[in-house]
C-alpha cells in the first residue's frame, strides 16, 4: 500500500540551525516526555481516557513516541525515517476509519499532544538558556511535525473510509443472502452478522422485488434509506425494508420516486425469520405484473392483492378449477360465453341482486335477468349450492384476470 509523503510548505524565512547536542538531549528524555504527553492526552481527550482499553493505550503510546521521534529527527535534519513515521500515522488514521469512528479524537490527540510536547521542549530550552531565534526554530519544527503526522493520519483515514464502505456493503449483502434463504437461520447467526454490518435487527420486514433493468447504472440505483438492505445484482433485484408498517413505513409516491420509476412489488410484512416468504410473494406478484394480471406500472403492495396471489399460487390447479367449474359454458359460443361469464360473476359478487349486478355491468336489469335464465339452463340447481358458488367466483375471477394478460405472456 502506497503511503503519501507529507508535504510541508516552508515559510520562506531562514531558520537558524538548532544545536545538534540538543537533539541528543531530547532523544535521551524521549520516554519521560512521552509519559507526560500521553497523560495530558488521556486527560484531555475522552476517547483515550480509559486505562482499561489496551488497544487505545498502545496506539496512543506508539503515536506519541513516533511523533516525538520525528520531531527530534527534524532537529538533526535526518529525513531517513520520515516515510516510516508517516506510515505509522497513516495506519492509525486508516484503523480509525475501519472501526467506524470519527477522526476527531485522533486529530485532537495530535494537537493536544503537540502543544504539550512543545511546552516541555520550551522548558528545556529555557533551562539551557537558548537564544530566541533557536527557540523560534524549534517552534517551527514542532509545527511541522504536527502538520505532517496530522496529514498522514487524514490520508489514512480517507483510504480507510473507502475500504470501510466497501466492507460494510459486502457484509450487508451477505446478511441479506442469509435472511432470504429458504432454510431456517439461527437467530444468533443473524445477530452476529447484523452487528458486523451495523444493522439494527427489526422485528418485521418486507422484501421488494424490482423489475430488472437492461443495464445496471449507478444513477438508476434506488434511493432507499440507510436501514434497507439492497442487492441490485440478483435477478430480480431485491430490497429488504425494516419495520415497513411502523416508523420505517414505505409506500406512496415518495417510495416510487425513490425507486426511480422502476416497477416493483412489495411483499407482505412478516417476522424477520420469514423474510424469504415475503420475497417469494413479491417475486410472484412481479411476475403477474409482467403478464398484465396485476397492474404493470408503479409500486404494487402484495397486501392489497392477496386473493389474486392466492388464486395464482398454483397455476395448474387453477386451470383444473376453471375447467371443472366453468364446463357448462363450453356449450355456448365464445362471444356468448364472455357475456354470460361476466354477468354470472357480477351476480355472484352482488349477492344474487339483479339491480346491483346490472349497475356493476352498466346494463339494464332486464338484460341481466335474460342472461340469468340462460345460465340456469346451463348450470341447473348447482347455482344455489354455496360450494359451487365459491368455485365459480374463483374460476370466473381467474378468467377475468386472464383476459387482461398480455398476449406475449
Amino acid at each position: 500500500m502506497a503511503v503519501p509523503t507529507p508535504h510541508y510548505v516552508p515559510t520562506g524565512t531562514t531558520v537558524p540551525r538548532v544545536p545538534a547536542h540538543l537533539a541528543e538531549l531530547l532523544r535521551a528524555q524521549l520516554d519521560e516526555v512521552a509519559d507526560e504527553v500521553e497523560e495530558e492526552v488521556r486527560n484531555q481527550v475522552p476517547e483515550y481516557a480509559d486505562p482499561a482499553d489496551g488497544i487505545y493505550r498502545r496506539n496512543l503510546r506508539a503515536g506519541v513516541v513516533t511523533a516525538l521521534t520525528l520531531f527530534v529527527d527534524h532537529i538533526t535534519d535526518s529525513p531517513g525515517r520520515v516515510d516510516a513515521i508517516a506510515a505509522t500515522y497513516y495506519e492509525l488514521g486508516r484503523a480509525v476509519a475501519l472501526e467506524g469512528r470519527s477522526l476527531d479524537a485522533l486529530q485532537s490527540a495530535v494537537r493536544i499532544g503537540g502543544l504539550h510536547a512543545w511546552r516541555l521542549v520550551g522548558r528545556t530550552a529555557e533551562e539551557l538558556g537558548l537564544d530566541s531565534p533557536v527557540v523560534a526554530a524549534l517552534g517551527e519544527l514542532a509545527f511541522r511535525t504536527v502538520h505532517e503526522v496530522a496529514e498522514a493520519a487524514a490520508a489514512g483515514y480517507a483510504e480507510g473510509q473507502l475500504r470501510s464502505a466497501d466492507e460494510l456493503d459486502r457484509r450487508r449483502r451477505r446478511l441479506l443472502d442469509l435472511l432470504l434463504r429458504d432454510q431456517p437461520v439461527s437467530p444468533q447467526a443473524v445477530q452476529d452478522l447484523a452487528h458486523g454490518a451495523r444493522w439494527p435487527v427489526p422485528r418485521y420486514v418486507a422484501v421488494v422485488a424490482l423489475a430488472a433493468a437492461p443495464d445496471q447504472r449507478d444513477e438508476d440505483r434506488p434511493l432507499v434509506g440507510a436501514g434497507a438492505l439492497v442487492d441490485m445484482e440478483s435477478r430480480p433485484p431485491r430490497i429488504l425494508l425494516p419495520d415497513p408498517d411502523g416508523s420505517g413505513r414505505f409506500g406512496g409516491r415518495a417510495f416510487a420516486l425513490a425507486l426511480r420509476g422502476r416497477p416493483a412489488a412489495i411483499g407482505p410484512a412478516v417476522p424477520l425469520a420469514e423474510a424469504a416468504q415475503s420475497l417469494r410473494w413479491a417475486v410472484r406478484a412481479l411476475g403477474l405484473m409482467g403478464r398484465g394480471i396485476l397492474p404493470r406500472q408503479g409500486v404494487l403492495r402484495c397486501a392489497d392483492h392477496l386473493s389474486t396471489l392466492l388464486l395464482h399460487s398454483d397455476e395448474s390447479l387453477l386451470a383444473q378449477l376453471r375447467s371443472r367449474a366453468l364446463a357448462p359454458l363450453d356449450a355456448v359460443s365464445e362471444g356468448q360465453r364472455a357475456r354470460l361469464a361476466e354477468t354470472l360473476l357480477a351476480w355472484l359478487l352482488s349477492g344474487s341482486n339483479v339491480a346491483d349486478a346490472a349497475a356493476r355491468l352498466h346494463i339494464h336489469p332486464q338484460t341481466v335477468r335474460y342472461r340469468l335464465r340462460q345460465l340456469e339452463k346451463l348450470f341447473g340447481d348447482t347455482l344455489q349450492d354455496p360450494g359451487t358458488r365459491l368455485d365459480l367466483i374463483l374460476a370466473l375471477r381467474a378468467e377475468a384476470l386472464q383476459d387482461h394478460e398480455t398476449p406475449t405472456a
